[in-house]
């Protein structure tokens, strides 16, 4: 276990924001998370639980312990990996690509620790995390008990899990496991990832065709953190009823969509907000990115508050234009 005093978080948000806590804690197994928690003195009780910070907007101090749960490792039996919660995604997506285990592909290149991923439920180019996840290991804040989550009892959807809500302060996560196939089955319908293999001549697509595609597209889309500060997609899409959907649909025929069910519609949230002109506009020292509409930023120097009042301006912007809500994807402390 680490314990850094007056620490300041900067490198621990990918939006680059300063933001000090009073404590940071670093757990590195299980047995530390229960024993943090089994103390009687409430004053050990992390106030933030956090992973990379990939998917967090730091908007001031916090006055209290910041913790992560930091435990590494991958471990493989058939087709499951168990992986410590502070594991990096993307090297378990490595590690399945080179070890024959599909499913993860495109979820390649995703930002942040295996634990995070399972609170958010990741998901990109028709692909969610939460198909591949078989167990949950965690520690019960109140008992400091170890316990096993099925996944069906996370009431997995879009972007959500229990634990972003009626669960955010009762678990732990320390270890994910997941179950993998053994036959390569490439989803290639969602996005742009077929016309991408056409236009690179790829007639064989393999595992590591299908990753490096994924790789590519997102890299040619999204800003770098190390260069420019942002947490990836800032909002989620909607998904209104047809009914909506139809309405905008006569004023935008070639509005893109994704279908959901015979009901619902995912509308893309950066579509709405490239219509709304905000597209490569800034706000101060924060802006919207130039080649992905669904991405702030942090142009150099901004404070989470200049982030949050471009997020208000955006969400302002798309409401009165479409009438839909946008609601943000990163947690906003």
């Amino acid at each position: 276990m680490i314990v850094s005093l007056d620490y300041d978080l900067i490198n621990n948000n990918t939006f680059g924001l300063h933001a000090h806590c009073s404590r940071f804690v670093q757990w590195q197994s299980a047995d530390e998370v229960a024993e943090w928690f089994a103390k009687p003195d409430n004053d050990a009780q992390p106030v933030l639980v956090i992973g990379q910070g990939s998917n967090l907007l730091l908007s001031k101090d916090v006055k209290g312990t910041v913790a992560r749960c930091d435990i590494r490792g991958i471990e493989q039996n058939e087709v499951m990996l168990r992986c410590g919660a502070g594991e990096a995604w993307d090297d378990v997506v490595v590690y399945a690509v080179t070890h024959n285990l599909y499913g993860a592909e495109n979820l390649s290149l995703i930002p942040g620790d295996v634990g995070a991923a399972a609170v958010q439920n990741i998901g990109a180019y028709g692909a969610e995390v939460s198909e591949l996840i078989a167990d949950i290991e965690a520690v019960e804040r109140q008992s400091g008990r170890l316990v096993h989550i099925s996944p069906d009892d996370c009431h997995y959807a879009y972007r959500y899990s229990r634990f972003k809500d009626e669960w955010k302060d009762r678990f732990i996560i320390t270890h994910v496991s997941f179950r993998f196939s053994s036959s390569f089955e490439p989803r290639l319908d969602y996005g742009n990832i077929r016309k991408y293999l056409e236009d690179k001549h790829v007639t064989d697509v393999t595992p590591a065709a299908l990753r490096q595609a994924v790789i590519e597209i997102r890299q040619s889309k999204l800003p770098d953190p190390k260069v420019t500060g942002n947490a990836g997609s800032f909002f989620m899409n909607p998904i209104v009823d047809r009914s909506v959907f139809e309405n905008i649909r006569r004023q935008y025929p070639d509005m893109p969509f994704y279908m959901v069910d015979e009901a619902h519609i995912k509308i893309p949230a950066g579509w709405m907000i490239e219509q709304c002109g905000w597209k490569g506009r800034s706000l101060g020292r924060a802006g919207v990115h130039p080649k992905q509409a669904l991405v702030l930023v942090n142009n150099g120097g901004a404070t989470g508050q200049e982030i949050i009042t471009l997020c208000h301006e955006v969400q302002r912007a798309v409401k009165e234009k479409f009438n839909i809500d946008i609601k943000p994807e990163v947690n906003i402390i």
